[in-house]
């Protein structure tokens, strides 16, 4: 059985390494964010350039590269306050291209979604925007935010969600979607909708099981209730609870540290866990092999020992 998965086990693993064709969208620019902007160094704690390397139609989504010491993280920004970052259709369209900006961002270690309103990550649907569309817009609509999110689960880098205040419905789905996910103890996290007569649509009733536990997941869903951070926590929805206010600052604590790693060795990592739990042992321990293999022959490998051996920081090209 192994020696039959060995095709498949390369085949997934060659797929990780795979890079998608130059973004050629036209609404990318370069500037750096002056320290007095809206979203400068004065509203963010712990560095001194950010680059907006996303414009798009949405005004409702930031997509910023990090610099200097930083170089490698990027962040995605939600910002529409006047609706607590309810995802409606232009929210959408920003959250697809910004995640598609990052998939072909060469540069890109380490992914961070945070939000620059007060206590809020995103409110779920926009529920006023969804009365007002028909039958068939609602069913384009969910199924594509579906899709963003599969997409946005799917990024072969790491990928952390710093929740503050409500992450509800879509929102949480979003956050679910991410790797790791951190919230400050003035947290509320849940999935409503079966209060609105529908079911989560946009991946709830699967990664939350997956995440929590059949039995949990149940409860939370088929009740609705909300979540508080520190519950959120304890039950392994959430993998850090910081004191309220702390939730970014936590999450570029790890994003660091991961920017510090392999860059290819991240993806491999994160290709082995991902695609790993969804086979038997046997073939993913094939898997994990096959994805070990693939950086055998690689510079960062070479670097990784040389600087292990003269006791200094490793210089990772992602080579």
């Amino acid at each position: 059985m192994v020696v039959a998965f060995v095709a498949v086990a390369k085949s997934i693993g060659q797929q990780c390494l795979k890079r998608s064709k130059p973004y050629s969208h036209s609404y990318f620019s370069s500037y750096v964010c002056s320290s007095n902007s809206k979203y400068g160094v004065s509203k963010w704690q712990f560095q001194s350039h950010r680059t907006l390397i996303l414009q798009s139609a949405s005004e409702s989504v930031k997509l910023e590269r990090l610099s200097d010491s930083d170089s490698g993280i990027l962040e995605v920004i939600l910002d529409r306050p006047e609706a607590r970052n309810a995802l409606g259709k232009d929210m959408l369209r920003g959250l697809q291209q910004a995640f598609e900006a990052v998939s072909n961002e060469r540069s890109a270690n380490v992914l961070m979604i945070c939000s620059s309103v007060p206590k809020v990550f995103c409110a779920g649907a926009d529920l006023k925007e969804r009365k007002t569309m028909i039958l068939s817009e609602v069913q384009d609509f969910v199924s594509t935010l579906r899709s963003t999110f599969s997409f946005l689960e799917g990024l072969r880098i790491p990928t952390i969600a710093a929740i503050e205040g409500i992450a509800l419905g879509g929102g949480l789905e979003m956050a679910m979607s991410c790797d790791i996910r951190i919230c400050g103890e003035d947290a509320v996290l849940g999935l409503p909708e079966t209060g609105l007569a529908i079911i989560p649509g946009a991946g709830g009733t699967q990664r939350l099981p997956r995440l929590v536990g059949k039995s949990i997941a149940k409860d939370i869903i088929f009740t609705g209730r909300k979540i508080s951070g520190k519950d959120a926590v304890s039950i392994g929805l959430v993998n850090y609870c910081v004191p309220a206010g702390e939730a970014r600052l936590k999450a570029l604590e790890l994003a660091r540290d991961i920017n510090q790693k392999g860059p290819v060795a991240l993806k491999m990592a994160k290709c082995a866990i991902d695609k790993g739990v969804e086979l038997d042992m046997e073939s993913a321990l094939a898997l994990e092999w096959d994805c070990y293999e693939q950086l055998l022959d690689t510079k960062d490998r070479l670097e990784g020992l040389a600087a292990f051996a003269e006791r200094r920081k490793p210089r990772y090209k992602g080579e």
